[in-house]
């Protein structure tokens, strides 16, 4: 188990520094967009958000506990999975202040992948990334809490 751990703890670091260099790029970025363009490669910069965060959700499910078998509430579900204590087994890894963000965020990305004529809601776009900067703010403390579970588990298997 220590190295399934140790490469857990691996991957969800370097998507941290992927969640920073998204976080990085969406701040070269006005408040206020003045063009479509402008807001296409915000969205798809919010959109990428998401997906690293869900991607290291998949891992922690798969590390830790049974997949999610129904398909059709497969994102949701794993999004609400992340905020549960589950005994013996790990702890939560997001807490309220970044599961509502996340849950605005994960509804923006099927909007946005599903978007074949792309014609982006300026009032929608500002709402989600207010709720990214949100997230900014309340993801760090939630992943360094998890990161230090990780590590005791590798302490004890020491």
């Amino acid at each position: 188990m220590n190295v399934r751990i140790q490469t857990l703890k691996a991957d969800i670091v370097a998507d941290l520094r992927a969640i920073s260099g998204i976080y990085s790029s969406l701040d070269g970025y006005p408040d206020v967009l003045v063009d479509q363009e402008q807001m296409i490669a915000v969205a798809y910069y919010l959109h990428n958000l998401y997906c690293v965060f869900e991607s290291i959700f998949q891992r922690v499910a798969e590390g830790f506990e049974n997949q999610i078998t129904d398909r059709a509430t497969w994102h949701a579900e794993l999004l609400r999975r992340m905020t549960l204590d589950i005994e013996g087994v790990r702890p939560y890894l997001i807490g309220p202040a970044a599961l509502d963000s996340l849950d605005e965020l994960r509804r923006f990305r099927h909007l946005f992948r599903s978007a074949y004529r792309l014609h982006l809601d300026p009032e929608r776009l500002d709402l989600v990334r207010r709720k990214a900067r949100v997230l900014e703010a309340a993801y760090q403390a939630d992943m360094e809490r998890f990161l230090g579970f990780l590590d005791s588990l590798l302490q004890v298997e020491e």
